[in-house]
């Protein structure tokens, strides 16, 4: 039985993320943890989040979580989730400008009100709800899952990255963002899987058989 450990920092509905990819993948052993053994242990890593930027990158800090992850992202599966996403790139904007983990180049930039559609309609901050995610190139954790499927977003805060090449889905709200990124070990997504039915269960299947390495 192949095992992942979903990274628990204090941050993010973790019950709802593990009985997703349970539901997704009989065959895996899910954990949740905050233990850098355990996590080193799985084959494949999940790493959630909800809330401030700043609570997230202290909290990993206070754990000693940076190093774990940067070492999971260079010999195994990584799925970055929300605010888990964000996390990865260099700096956001949220809490007067945070550093971050810095491994995936880019910035995080807040949704600039206000905002409109093209009929002129105001859009909330945060963009929270169903939106179509437009598949930008192919991908494994893409298999099965039709091009502007629709998934589940709650953010007022976006990832730039700066290589075009990581974007593996964009999203509109109304300009496009990447709702998705890509690289290597790496795959992340601003919208919740765990929320998003069918897709979103799809896409954790594909990341619980994923083998970057084929």
């Amino acid at each position: 039985m192949s095992s992942v450990a979903v990274i628990d920092y204090g941050m993010g509905n973790l019950h709802s993320i593990a009985k997703a990819l349970q539901h997704a993948a009989s065959h895996c052993r899910v954990t949740v943890t905050d233990d850098p053994a355990t996590i080193m242990a799985a084959e494949r890593v999940v790493f959630p989040g909800v809330g401030s930027i700043g609570d997230c990158m202290d909290a990993l800090k206070l754990r000693g979580l940076v190093p774990v992850l940067a070492e999971v992202v260079r010999s195994r599966p990584l799925l970055g989730i929300c605010l888990g996403m964000q996390a990865l790139l260099d700096d956001s904007e949220e809490n007067g400008m945070t550093a971050c983990l810095g491994i995936v180049p880019g910035h995080v930039r807040r949704f600039s009100a206000p905002l409109s559609d093209p009929r002129g309609n105001l859009l909330k901050i945060p963009h929270m709800g169903w939106n179509q995610v437009i598949q930008s190139r192919p991908h494994p954790l893409w298999a099965g899952i039709p091009d502007r499927s629709r998934f589940y977003f709650v953010h007022s805060y976006y990832a730039c990255p700066n290589r075009v090449g990581d974007v593996a889905a964009t999203t509109s709200y109304p300009e496009p963002f990447a709702a998705a990124i890509a690289s290597g070990n790496l795959f992340a997504v601003q919208f919740h899987p765990e929320k998003s039915q069918a897709a979103g269960l799809r896409l954790l299947a594909n990341f619980l058989d994923w083998n970057p390495k084929d």
